[in-house]
């Protein structure tokens, strides 16, 4: 078992392969317990790998083990190993701040955007979008509470911007995200995410359908799995814990 910050690229092959197959597997437990706990289908809640910082080698023995779905915070850092897993049936998620500069190449190399949170960036990710792909599948990012440096929008302009979105071709709103303030007990983590579920709960009912709440990550998954999660972030339980940049 990995202790402390080392990180699983810096294991040897195989062994690199036997750990990443057990901590998927642990994961894919807690997922079914949790699920199962609320009463919901297992088979409703999807794991995206946070690949950030991990290299291509790591990525694909994680594929390996059937991994699929996979979540690159960083542009720079992740366009190399997009364009190096090509071969693999990967999709790849936007789970970064994004800004305007890098729009273009989001739009281009990703399937989904978790962090939408500016009609500027919706717009030119509409316009970028190539014309021979599918519609991006977009979140929009919530702030659920007082935090500088990050992002998201407040919930009052969330249903503004989820109005803006419905009007661009080349985007689907599938949905909210949220990253909320780190709380250390089950019932106060299930309250935050409970909030962002309130949220696309009043979107559906004003007409958007929205399928989708991208919550929950390797601390607090089973309080998002409990609060209606139907995407769960999941890094250092994976990839063990990331030396900082």
């Amino acid at each position: 078992m990995l202790t402390g910050p080392q990180k699983s690229a810096d294991l040897p092959a195989a062994s690199l392969q036997c750990e990443l197959g057990r901590r998927l597997e642990d994961i894919r437990r807690r997922i079914e317990a949790a699920a199962l706990r609320s009463g919901r289908d297992p088979a409703g809640i999807g794991l995206i790998a946070v690949s950030k910082t991990q290299p291509a080698q790591t990525i694909r023995a994680l594929a390996e083990h059937g991994q699929r779905d996979f979540g690159e915070n960083y542009l720079q850092e992740a366009l190399p190993k997009l364009a190096a897993l090509q071969d693999l049936p990967l999709t790849w998620h936007y789970i970064g701040r994004l800004q305007s500069n890098k729009t273009r190449e989001v739009a281009q190399w990703f399937q989904w955007v978790h962090t939408l949170d500016r009609e500027r960036i919706a717009r030119r990710l509409n316009e970028q979008r190539p014309p021979w792909a599918p519609p991006l599948q977009v979140c929009i990012q919530v702030r659920l509470g007082d935090e500088s440096g990050k992002g998201g929008v407040t919930p009052e302009a969330l249903a503004p911007l989820a109005h803006s979105i419905g009007e661009l071709p080349r985007l689907r709103l599938r949905g909210l995200m949220c990253i909320p303030p780190p709380h250390e007990t089950f019932e106060a983590q299930q309250a935050m995410f409970t909030i962002l579920a309130e949220h696309r709960r009043r979107l559906i009912q004003q007409g958007f359908e929205l399928d989708t709440l991208s919550m929950g990550m390797s601390a607090d998954l089973e309080a998002a799995v409990a609060a209606g999660a139907t995407w769960v972030r999941i890094g250092s339980a994976l990839f063990g814990k990331r030396k900082r940049r």
